[in-house]
């Protein structure tokens, strides 16, 4: 007999293929339907998101819960709005589904092609976000993927109103099987989660380093994330000091416990005493706690900047999701993209410069899933990147990186038209020849 956890990954599963040739008018008259209910029920969701709040005050008090962590619970109005207009957004993309990728003509009357297809079943593990839940769904909806979804106990109210109030807007939809949606919410579930490799086919972890290396640790099933986010940006001698300024401010403090806000800055040596006292003075104006190395602290000091820390090896590999950044002095490009190779997560770099051939060569060498050019690193994001929303940000290397949105929840099948071919007429000695020529011709389905 399947436990309950179990239970719903199959039911799930079963799903997938029947939400997987849903059409594209009725997702999206879902997604409409979600995004209105969201509008009409938000206090009750704001309601159910403060009963998280104040147990999550306490759990800070006892050094349970850290203010990053809360800082990503909580759901602001703005927060609200974005997940509103992330799902129209979602449903003003092209339906991904059943796209012909690619035609190859093997030979007459006998026609390849490459069409797209949801991967399957997703797990989606995280912490803390509550704004994941109406993100993820509207992506995996649209992308005819099933989804069971595992969120934190810190954020169990908003994730159970979030859930309950988008499954019910679904629900006016008859074409959508609901059964392809479910939520999980027991401790124990996530380690039954890890062991359903013949339920979920992919999954996506979004929480600490920790948290996310558990999950990769622990499973067989794939698993699309990133461990940290150890962002830098790197200001060249060439760079607009104005424009450095703003963009290194930004890329701090907009929202320091975002995995896309830097952790270290760079300085050429040639610019440093220019540049770096202004922009010390305009981050600690702003909160920012700064960390030094020895050549960053003397210039520092010698221009009056209070308030002097040192830098410690282990800054270089930090993620402080906090009011905190550390500070190099670097000789040339080449030292800072060695710099970033060596302790940075591949996530996202930022270089600002105004020297093209020095673009070129850190955008070319930085290893890093995106990199900004005199342009804030707060952008790595998939509703920022046009994607409607995003699953996930991936440091991988295979089948997605980046901002994930729908791409990334896509897979391929090949689907081959003959009129009674067989190998056979292929092979021996006086066999036919393949054609194998590219044409453009679509794969399509009579309903």
């Amino acid at each position: 007999m399947l436990n309950q956890m179990q239970e719903k990954a199959s039911k799930a599963k079963a799903a997938s293929v029947l939400l997987a040739n849903v059409s594209a008018e009725a997702k999206d008259k879902a997604l409409e339907a979600m995004a209105q209910a969201l509008e009409k029920n938000k206090q009750i969701i704001f309601e159910a998101n403060q009963k998280d709040l104040d147990a999550a005050k306490a759990m800070i008090e006892k050094g349970e819960m850290s203010t990053a962590l809360f800082d990503r619970l909580k759901l602001s109005d703005a927060k609200f709005k974005d997940m509103i207009s992330g799902i129209r957004d979602v449903a003003k993309l092209e339906d991904p589904v059943g796209k012909t990728l690619s035609s190859i003509l093997l030979d007459d009357g006998l026609t390849l092609y490459q069409v797209s297809c949801p991967i399957g079943v997703i797990g989606v593990i995280f912490e803390a976000r509550p704004d994941v839940v109406p993100q993820v769904m509207s992506l995996c909806l649209k992308s005819g993927n099933a989804t069971i979804f595992k969120g934190g106990s810190e954020a169990k109210n908003s994730n159970r109103a979030l859930f309950d109030v988008l499954i019910a807007a679904m629900e006016t939809v008859p074409d959508i099987p609901i059964d392809a949606f479910a939520l999980a919410e027991s401790r124990d579930d996530v380690a039954e989660m890890l062991k359903f490799d013949q339920y979920i086919d992919l999954l996506i972890p979004r929480g600490s380093n920790d948290f996310v290396k558990y999950i990769q640790d622990n499973t067989r099933i794939s698993v699309l994330g990133h461990t940290s986010g150890i962002c830098h940006a790197y200001v060249a001698e060439s760079a607009d000091l104005d424009t450095a300024y703003t963009v290194c401010l930004d890329s701090k403090i907009q929202y320091p416990a975002a995995c896309n806000a830097i952790e270290t800055l760079l300085v050429n040596d040639k610019i440093a005493e220019k540049f770096l006292p202004e922009m010390c003075r305009i981050y600690q104006n702003h909160g920012v706690e700064l960390r030094f190395d020895d050549a960053s602290y003397k210039i520092a000091e010698k221009a009056g900047i209070t308030d002097l820390e040192k830098a410690i090896d282990a800054d270089w590999d930090a993620e402080y999701n906090d009011l905190i950044l550390s500070i190099k002095i670097v000789g040339s490009v080449d030292e800072a993209i060695h710099h970033i190779n060596k302790h940075g997560s591949h996530h996202t770099d930022v270089i600002l410069s105004a020297d093209q051939k020095e673009i070129d060569t850190f955008t070319g060498l930085v290893d890093s899933a995106s990199v900004m050019i005199n342009a804030s690193s707060r952008f790595a994001d998939g509703f920022r990147y046009g994607k409607g929303a995003e699953v996930g940000i991936s440091t991988n290397k295979i089948h997605s990186r980046g901002p994930v949105g729908m791409e990334g929840l896509m897979i391929y099948k090949y689907i081959l038209v003959g009129g009674g071919h067989i190998v056979k007429d292929y092979a021996g000695g006086s066999s036919k020849s393949y054609k194998h020529e590219k044409i453009q011709e679509k794969y399509c389905r009579l309903s």
